[in-house]
């Protein structure tokens, strides 16, 4: 295995989790290494359907041995792979190049003098055809699975995914997430639930959500504010209501903002009462990481259209996407490339089969020695 196959891909991780899953008891063919190979080549390169992963590779039959293939690649053998093998085997992969990331994106500066960690949350619906994915009902007539994201802001990178159908309400992934003491949670409206919120509370964490205009509340105390930042008031109040006064027995921090691009008045609610109310403030407009997330990897992975109809099909296929995202991260920062991630995809997109320099194929203004240097190499599946 080559420098550039070990430095970016934790081969030797990847191999305690199969076995944890027996993913290759009993395989001659496609190892679960191979099939992540594959997986990986078709959201690098855009592959519509299993016939098109089979064409393409077998156009390129004689590099498939310096990628990592043994065999030739059959349409069938990847349909069954992805049908039979533990969807938790990708998912857990997933974890390994999380971890991986987020501590090499530990430094990245938000631009909020904050050394708490920022967590974005939110759900993103992939829309299914009901007749073929009747395990992931939505409504009457669709199906649908929903992405629930937890994102890192320091590198927008994914700290903790959830995969459901779509009749799971975003709120309930509250109930499932491990909570981060000191960590920042930002929400959006759909997540305003005092009960989970105060349970967030007390494991220390802090959230920042929007405060919903028939919300119950009485001010309690006003804090003196500058009227020409935006600011109109930051309060401390409390929860009116018998059940709501209960959810969350404690006081709020309202904060409400006139938004100087569109001129709306917004009201955010947070249990942090130390941060100023522009960071306040700030945080919030942070959400839209989350929501740009969503945006890029719809557009640029292969997560909206299936290889597979079942449920471990579908939930190797999104774990897959993710792996791959958090890869190409992982790449950027470790090889220090001043281009942004659609840019690096695209080099790589074009680059799999070659043993190119990353500095050659981006074009950067270095110097460079006679003989490649393995670690900077665009081929990450290498031998």
């Amino acid at each position: 295995m080559s420098t550039a196959g070990n430095r970016f891909i934790p081969w030797t991780s990847f191999s305690r989790i199969v076995q944890r899953y027996g993913g290759d008891a009993g395989v001659r063919r496609l190892t679960c290494s191979e099939q992540f190979r594959v997986m990986a080549f078709a959201q690098l390169t855009w592959r519509e359907s299993l016939r098109d992963i089979e064409v393409t590779l077998g156009a390129n039959a004689s590099k498939l041995y310096a990628m990592g293939f043994r065999h030739s690649i059959h349409r069938s053998t990847l349909a069954d792979a992805n049908e039979s093998r533990n969807w938790r085997i990708w998912a857990d992969l997933a974890a390994v190049l999380i971890r991986r990331a987020r501590k090499l994106y530990l430094d990245e500066d938000l631009g909020l003098e904050l050394k708490n960690t920022v967590y974005a949350l939110d759900a993103t619906t992939i829309d299914l055809c009901l007749s073929l994915f009747d395990w992931a009902p939505f409504r009457k007539t669709k199906a649908a699975v929903k992405l629930h994201t937890l994102l890192d802001l320091r590198g927008s990178i994914p700290a903790f995914i959830h995969i459901s159908d779509g009749k799971m309400h975003e709120v309930n992934v509250l109930d499932i997430l491990v909570l981060e003491p000191g960590a920042f949670y930002v929400m959006d409206r759909g997540y305003l639930n005092f009960a989970r919120l105060f349970q967030m509370h007390q494991a220390g964490a802090f959230f920042v959500t929007r405060a919903k205009s028939n919300m119950n509340a009485r001010r309690v105390y006003s804090a003196k504010v500058d009227g020409s930042s935006g600011i109109i008031c930051d309060q401390t109040i409390a929860l009116n209501g018998h059940y709501a006064a209960q959810d969350y027995p404690e006081h709020l921090r309202r904060i409400r903002l006139k938004d100087p691009e569109t001129q709306k008045t917004l009201a955010f609610l947070t249990n942090n009462t130390s941060l100023p109310p522009l960071t306040i403030a700030a945080l919030y407009k942070s959400r839209w990481q989350v929501e740009l997330f969503f945006k890029w990897i719809k557009q640029h992975l292969r997560i909206k259209k299936f290889l597979g109809n079942s449920e471990n099909a579908v939930k190797t296929q999104i774990w897959c996407a993710v792996s791959t995202y958090v890869l190409i991260a992982i790449v950027k920062k470790e090889l220090q490339l001043n281009v942004s991630l659609y840019t690096l995809l695209q080099i790589l997109s074009v680059s799999l089969f070659e043993k190119t320099e990353v500095s050659s194929a981006l074009q950067l203004e270095r110097n460079t020695s006679d003989s490649p240097d393995d670690g900077n190499q665009l081929n990450l599946f290498t031998f």
